[in-house]
């Protein structure tokens, strides 16, 4: 008579709880029922994600016409049944059965822990006066990688083992000896790695006692960021467990798509990035992060362009952007822009756009037909690039009709050493000299050169100097192999081609003479370190030596070239001041982003830079400043892992290379890209780290109020 159906089809009863009346769903235990309706009834057994084993018996209850005192987490809910949840008799007995819980526990409950939330909401009676609770003395397991084991503090509720083994399919743990020496423990003891773990850490997620704790701590304010440290080194946000996940399915179509949602350059990032991602990657803590740039490289190579069925560009409004400078922060702006229905003008001072991509990296790190292929779809959906046009003033741009304009000139000037005889015309500039050589102009790289700096410019150029045939080529660097900022497999190459490295040196002055420059070096030692983190280098004292060279090339960094004319104002680097937010500039209407503004920094910054100022534009316009386009649907991920044997020590996956013989002259790529299987297989190396996202909370205890 009571029974009725849901919208969604599900079979309801009613049932009364606490003399409330609520509404149940046929098959459900009177706990669910509870949490519904909002009504607590302690547990600490119970997870929402896991089967009822009433271990810990704190949610017993009184149903009426029922004898004893069921657990309200197995008992199903019939039409009719009155329950009572807060009755003297219950409370004396979970009060009872918290001093049991607790009677092997350390003096100290974690403050956050579910448990502790529980133990005050229920209290405890002093069953035995005189009995003082005694910890087991385990030892805490601190090697494991990821997270904590204090077995001290495990209450047996059953929750992790169960979440192992069922709900993964791992069962890397189990409960292990017998009666009171019963503990939650790998088989024969062994290690994390040796069980088979998968490190997907959904023990620690459902452990209510504080028993098993990250090493990285974090809140809910910082819970997503810390769990899936991937995505959140990524400057541009990039869901790289999701597009990781479809490689690892042979989805190769979904994971460009996924890539393809935040910006317009997949494939030259899965080149030249500096993936940030793949230092925050928690596999590295196992024992190799994941070769998540590879990935991407894959992805992008093998594009069959399906994600472009899903783009939507916009109906044209009748407002007019202007991006000055083709970079990566400049073509992202403005392909974004154009999505969103602007017209949308590129202005590039060189003959090519590309900006830093085209002109500073060489081409045997990113060839020139994979650059150009990726802005020529930045032209197809409607952007107009005009190159060999300067742009000195933002008011002429107004002039001409813009309602707003994206500075992203970059920094293309290179900084000078400041020593004696530096002006001698065979010290050359490191970002110019690149410049030279991607643009097929005169380089006048030579004989025995030698090349100031430990980045990747520096590295770059040291290279590519030896394609240009020049005689030897060696870095001189004023700290140490571990402080250079250039990549290490570049360093590494770089050393398999031929340059040598001199380390611990600082050129101080220039002496021409007719037949080579004479370049006068100081040794160096590392002191205290400075504001980079790095320890700074002190010269020697009596350590002076001669080089002879044929050309020196300074590359220590680079700096922009703002004319006055933007009117923007600047800080004392020369760099544009902004809005950290919004990019928004001195100027109404205009922004500024990139190298311009940060100064030198990684390709994916710059991108993200162009992603922020192309949202804030189109919000400047009257839009919601949502750029972004969903170019795939989302899927449900599932939880099963299963077991692997030895997947801890999977190895990432080695890079395939040109052999050194064949590289010197040209600049034909070094890097192969992965094969189909080897991405499979690298892929499927990831922890997953996303799936503790999809674990419930459990029932807590209401919060008690203010007075």
């Amino acid at each position: 008579m009571h029974k009725c159906m849901s919208c969604d089809g599900d079979r309801m009863m009613k049932i009364t709880i606490d003399g409330r009346e609520i509404e149940a769903k046929e098959g459900q235990t009177v706990l669910e029922a509870a949490n519904d309706a909002g009504i607590y009834i302690p547990n600490i057994c119970y997870h929402p994600n896991l089967k009822p084993i009433a271990s810990c018996r704190l949610c017993i209850v009184e149903i009426e016409k029922m004898r004893g005192f069921p657990t309200s987490c197995t008992t199903m809910v019939a039409d009719g049944m009155i329950v009572k949840t807060k009755t003297k008799t219950l409370q004396k007995l979970r009060k009872n059965l918290v001093w049991l819980i607790l009677s092997n526990y350390p003096k100290e409950i974690p403050i956050d822990s579910q448990l502790k939330k529980v133990v005050e909401y229920v209290g405890v009676n002093d069953i035995l006066a005189n009995y003082t609770p005694k910890s087991r003395d385990i030892p805490i397991y601190s090697d494991d990688p990821l997270f904590f084991r204090n077995l001290n503090k495990c209450i047996l509720c059953g929750r992790c083992v169960q979440i192992c083994q069922e709900v993964r399919g791992v069962g890397a743990i189990g409960l292990i000896n017998r009666g009171i020496e019963t503990i939650v423990g790998t088989s024969y003891d062994e290690d994390l790695h040796d069980a088979d773990c998968k490190f997907c850490r959904a023990c620690v997620e459902v452990c209510p006692s504080g028993a098993l704790y990250d090493k990285k701590e974090f809140d809910e304010t910082n819970r997503e960021a810390v769990l899936i440290p991937c995505q959140d080194g990524c400057p541009a946000g990039t869901d790289i467990p999701r597009y990781v996940r479809y490689a690892a399915e042979g989805r190769f179509d979904d994971s460009i798509a996924v890539i393809r949602e935040k910006y317009p350059f997949p494939y030259t990032l899965g080149l030249v990035c500096n993936h940030p991602c793949e230092t925050e990657c928690s596999r590295g803590e196992i024992n190799q992060e994941i070769s998540i740039r590879e990935i991407k490289r894959f992805v992008a190579e093998k594009d069959n362009k399906v994600w472009k069925k899903r783009i939507n560009i916009a109906k044209k409004t009748d407002k007019k952007v202007a991006v000055v400078g083709g970079g990566p922060a400049g073509l992202t702006a403005a392909w974004f822009l154009t999505l969103k229905g602007y017209d949308t003008i590129v202005f590039e001072s060189l003959p090519k756009a590309g900006g830093m991509l085209k002109t500073g990296i060489p081409d045997y790190r990113l060839p020139p037909e994979i650059l150009e292929s990726e802005i020529s779809e930045i032209e197809e959906i409607g952007v107009t690039i005009k190159t060999n046009t300067e742009v000195s003033s933002t008011k002429k741009l107004f002039d001409e009709g813009f309602d707003a304009v994206f500075l992203a000139m970059g920094a293309p000037k290179g900084l000078g050493m400041g020593m004696p005889g530096e002006e001698d015309p065979r010290v050359l500039d490191g970002i110019l000299t690149l410049k030279k050589i991607n643009l097929n102009q005169d380089c006048d790289v030579k004989g025995d050169v030698a090349v100031i700096g430990g980045g990747n410019v520096a590295v770059d150029v040291a290279r590519s100097s030896l394609r240009m045939n020049a005689k030897s080529v060696t870095i001189l660097y004023r700290r140490t192999r571990n402080e250079m900022p250039a990549f290490g497999h570049e360093v590494e190459d770089a050393l398999d081609e031929g340059v040598e490295i001199k380390y611990l040196v600082n050129p101080t002055k220039i002496i021409s003479e007719k037949d080579k420059i004479h370049v006068e070096c100081v040794k160096m030692e590392l002191g205290e370190p400075d504001a980079s983190g790095r320890r700074r280098p002190i010269p020697i004292e009596g350590s002076e030596f001669i080089l002879k060279l044929d050309r020196l090339i300074v590359a220590i960094g680079q700096q922009s070239d703002v004319s006055e004319d933007f009117s923007v104002e600047l800080n004392k680097r020369g760099r544009v001041i902004v809005d950290e937010k919004s990019l928004q500039t001195s100027v109404k209407g205009v922004y500024a982003g990139g190298d311009l503004v940060s100064g030198p920094a990684s390709v994916i910054e710059a991108i993200q830079m162009g992603r922020i100022a192309a949202s804030s534009i189109d919000k400047l316009m009257g839009g919601n400043g949502v750029i972004e386009q969903s170019l795939i649907d989302k899927d449900e991920v599932s939880s099963y892992l299963g077991r692997e044997e030895g997947f801890a020590d999977r190895k990432r996956v080695e890079i395939q290379k040109q052999p050194v013989k064949d590289r010197i002259p040209g600049f034909s790529q070094v890097e192969y890209c992965l094969t189909k299987d080897e991405v499979v297989k690298e892929s499927e190396r990831c922890l997953k780290c996303q799936l503790r996202l999809k674990i419930l909370p459990p029932p807590l205890p209401p919060s008690k109020k203010k007075k």
